[in-house]
C-alpha cells in the first residue's frame, strides 16, 4: 500500500468553507476560475497521495444548487485538433466528455464559450453547430489586440465589450476548460465588465492548485508543476505584488502575475478599487494546509518531475524536435538532486534489455515489488511483463504459463495472414482478451484477472517507445508509463 501525505477529507471541508466566504465577500455572483482538471486531476493524485482525482468535483456537490458551469474552448485548439495527452482525446471530444460528467454528479451546465473566435475558423463554426443542435448555448470572445498589455482597449467596447455576455442563472459561476490556455480567466473578467454595465454586482476569483502558494518555489510539488507545464512556458516565481502589499513570500507564476494589472484595472474602472492587493490573493487553494506528510509528497513530487522528463523526450523522438523542453526539465531535476535513473523501474528494464538485446520492461507492483518482461516470439516485452505482474500479484507460481502456446500461436495466425500485422507478438490488449477467454475453464487465469485494478497507480518503464495500443491499455489500467526515447524498429512509417 502506498504512503499518504494528503488529508482528502481536510481539504474538502476548508475548500467549500473559503470559497463560500469569497462569494460572502462579493455580495453577489461570483465567478470562479478553476484552474487544471475537475473530474480527472491525476497530476495533483500524483504529487499528493492521498489527493483523489475528484476531489474538486466532490466539493462541488456539497453546494449543487448554488452552481452554474461555463465551458471555456479555444478556436485555436479546436483548429489545430488539440489532444488531451492524459486521456488521448481531442479537446472537441472532452468539451462533451465534461458536460456529460458534469451532469453525472447533478451539475448544471449553462453554457459553452468559444474563446479566440474567428468568423475564418471552419472547425469552431463547425463545433458550435453541434453544441447548438445538442440544445447547448454557445457563446462567441474575441481575441483583443495587445492583449493582456494593452489594458484601456481591453476595458473598453472594443475589448470585452465586444464579447457575447454569457447569460447565467446561478450564483456561483464556475469556469472550466479542457486544458490551460483555453481563456478561462478573459471569460470571467469579460463577464464582470459586462455585469457591470447591467448593474450586476459580481466578483472574481481563482481555483488553481499549482503552484501552491504557501510552500516554497523550490518545493519538489511546486517544481513537478512547472515540469508540467514546459510547453506553456509557464515559470514558477516569487509574487512580487504580494511581497510589496505585505513582506511575505508567495509562489506564483508569470501568467497570473502579467494578467493582474489587467484586473486591477478593471476592479479599478468598474467598481473604484480593487479587492485584491496580489494575483495571490485571488486564489482560493487551501491545498498547501492539507499536506499531512511533506517527506511523502516529496518523494511523489520529484517522481513525477521524472515521468515528465521521459514524456518529453519521447515526443521530441515522435516530433523530430530539438530538446527545448526535456532539457528544461533536466535542468528542474538537477535542482531537485534527482536523475532519470532515479525512477525504480527504469535500471531493472534496461538490465534485462542489455542480456537479451531486445524490448524490455518492468513495473513497481504496489509492495515495492519490481516485475520486468522480456520479448519473445510469443508475447512484446509488456504484455510479458504484464502477466508475470498479475501472476506475483495472484500468488501464482512463476512457473506457471496463463497462456498457452496453443493459445497464442492462433492469434498470432490471425493478425499475420489475415489483418496484415508485421509483428506477430500479442499487444496487451490481445493479452487481456486471451487471458479473459481462458479465464473460464483456468482458475489460475481468474485469479490474475482479479488482480487488474491493483495495477492502478503502479509505475511501468519501457526501453522502447510504446505503440498507441500499449499506452492506451496502461492508460484505462491507471498505469504510470514512461518509455526511453527509442523505437523498436527503424521503420519511417508508425502508427500513432
Amino acid at each position: 500500500m502506498k504512503a499518504v501525505g494528503f488529508d482528502r477529507d481536510k481539504y474538502l471541508k476548508l475548500q467549500a468553507e473559503h470559497i463560500e466566504k469569497r462569494r460572502q465577500q462579493f455580495g453577489g455572483k461570483l465567478y470562479l476560475e478553476f484552474g487544471g482538471k475537475l473530474f480527472d486531476d491525476f497530476h495533483a493524485s500524483r504529487v499528493l497521495p492521498g489527493f483523489t482525482p475528484d476531489n474538486k468535483v466532490r466539493m462541488l456537490e456539497t453546494m449543487v444548487d448554488d452552481v452554474e458551469v461555463v465551458v471555456v474552448v479555444s478556436a485555436l485548439d479546436l483548429s489545430r485538433n488539440k489532444v488531451r495527452a492524459d486521456l488521448g482525446i481531442p479537446y472537441d471530444a472532452d468539451v462533451l466528455r465534461l458536460i456529460d460528467e458534469f451532469r453525472s454528479y447533478g451539475l448544471l451546465v449553462g453554457s459553452v464559450v468559444i474563446s479566440h473566435w474567428t468568423d475564418d475558423n471552419k472547425h469552431a463554426k463547425s463545433f458550435r453547430r453541434k453544441l447548438e443542435r445538442a440544445g447547448i448555448p454557445v457563446y462567441r470572445h474575441y481575441p483583443i489586440k495587445g492583449y493582456p498589455h494593452d489594458t484601456n482597449l481591453i476595458v473598453s467596447e472594443h475589448g470585452y465589450g465586444k464579447n457575447e455576455y454569457v447569460e447565467t442563472s446561478r450564483d456561483l459561476v464556475i469556469v472550466t476548460a479542457p486544458g490551460p490556455g483555453s481563456g478561462k480567466m478573459a471569460t470571467c473578467l469579460s463577464q464582470l465588465y459586462h455585469d457591470h454595465q447591467r448593474g450586476i454586482a459580481s466578483g472574481y476569483a481563482k481555483f488553481e492548485t499549482f503552484p501552491i502558494w504557501n510552500l516554497p518555489l523550490d518545493h519538489p510539488v511546486n517544481v513537478a508543476y512547472e515540469a508540467a507545464t514546459v510547453d506553456l512556458d509557464d515559470i514558477n516565481m516569487i509574487d512580487p505584488f504580494h511581497l510589496a502589499a505585505y513582506g511575505e513570500q508567495a509562489v506564483n507564476y508569470n501568467r497570473d502575475v502579467e494578467i493582474f494589472p489587467v484586473l486591477n484595472l478593471l476592479f479599478e474602472r468598474l467598481v473604484g478599487s480593487s479587492p485584491y492587493q496580489s494575483p495571490t490573493d485571488m486564489g482560493v487553494n487551501m491545498a498547501g494546509l492539507c499536506i499531512s506528510d511533506d517527506a511523502v509528497c516529496r518523494e511523489a513530487a520529484g517522481q513525477e518531475v521524472i515521468r515528465r522528463y521521459y514524456k518529453a523526450l519521447v515526443e521530441e523522438k515522435r516530433d523530430e524536435a530539438d530538446p527545448l523542453q526535456s532539457d528544461r526539465i533536466a535542468l528542474l531535476l538537477g535542482k531537485l538532486g534527482l536523475a532519470g535513473e532515479d525512477r525504480p523501474v527504469v535500471l531493472p528494464a534496461r538490465q534485462v534489455a542489455t542480456r537479451t538485446k531486445a524490448p524490455a520492461a518492468a513495473i513497481e507492483l504496489p509492495d515495492g515489488t519490481i516485475v520486468t518482461g522480456k520479448t519473445s516470439p510469443l508475447l512484446g516485452a509488456c504484455s510479458a511483463m504484464l502477466l508475470d505482474a498479475l501472476k506475483a500479484l495472484a500468488g501464482i507460481d512463476p512457473e506457471v504459463k496463463l497462456l498457452s502456446e496453443e493459445t497464442i500461436q492462433p492469434i498470432q495466425r490471425l493478425k499475420t495472414e489475415h489483418l496484415g500485422s508485421r509483428n506477430p507478438r500479442l499487444h496487451t490488449d490481445e493479452v487481456l482478451i486471451a487471458l479473459s477467454v481462458s479465464a473460464n475453464a483456468d482458475e489460475n487465469a481468474r485469479r490474475a484477472l482479479a488482480e487488474l485494478e491493483e495495477l492502478e497507480g503502479c509505475d511501468v518503464h519501457s526501453t522502447v517507445i510504446l505503440g498507441s495500443v500499449d499506452e492506451g491499455i496502461f492508460r484505462n489500467l491507471g498505469v504510470q508509463v514512461t518509455s526511453d526515447p527509442i523505437y523498436q524498429s527503424r521503420r519511417l512509417y508508425r502508427k500513432r
